[in-house]
């Protein structure tokens, strides 16, 4: 069973996801969660809390499927078609977190902000090295870069969108065709 904090946030989340984080408000979340908006505060700070903790969960849940991609054994053609089965992975276990990834991050204070775009940026460097070594290597095309890694990041990143009006597809042939629709096309 979920702690009430975790609730919270999970409730938090997908009122984020529908109605954005701005025109959220702390009633809100405390009617969704069946309590006063006073008690929040006995679990949370603040709705800026709320986001950061959110969106700072699923950054480093990113960072460490990376790490753990980057420090394997695999190929990097097989790093590639792990990358994305980690959105896949991320994306099908919590679509109202991954929204979030969109816009709401810009709503995040300086520090919280500044940490985050670390954090993501690493995490696209990384990608984008891999990217390149498979090009290097004539597993794929050799394209533009940044349209690559732009076009399967944009991808990725709206498929939270898409999958939760899907009920037919598991998540392993989502894995699959995504990975033919963005890397088939750049093989070689």
């Amino acid at each position: 069973m979920l702690s009430k904090k975790a609730q919270i946030l999970n409730a938090s989340a997908r009122l984020f996801r529908q109605k954005g984080y701005a025109a959220t408000s702390m009633q809100d979340i405390a009617e969704k969660m069946d309590m006063k908006a006073a008690s929040l505060y006995n679990h949370i700070e603040s709705k800026q809390e709320l986001l950061r903790n959110i969106l700072m969960e699923v950054a480093n849940d990113f960072v460490a499927g990376m790490d753990a991609i980057k420090s394997s054994s695999l190929s990097s053609s097989e790093q590639l078609k792990e990358l994305i089965s980690l959105h896949v992975r991320l994306t099908t276990t919590n679509p109202d977190n991954m929204a979030l990834l969109i816009g709401d991050w810009t709503h995040l204070e300086n520090k919280d902000r500044k940490k985050y775009l670390k954090l993501r940026d690493s995490y696209e460097n990384d990608f984008r090295k891999i990217l390149k070594q498979c090009m290097n290597e004539g597993y794929l095309k050799s394209v533009d870069l940044e349209i690559a890694l732009f076009s399967i990041l944009s991808t990725l990143r709206w498929t939270y969108s898409w999958y939760t009006k899907q009920k037919n597809i598991s998540k392993l042939d989502l894995e699959a065709d995504l990975y033919k629709c963005l890397i088939e096309g750049l093989k070689t």
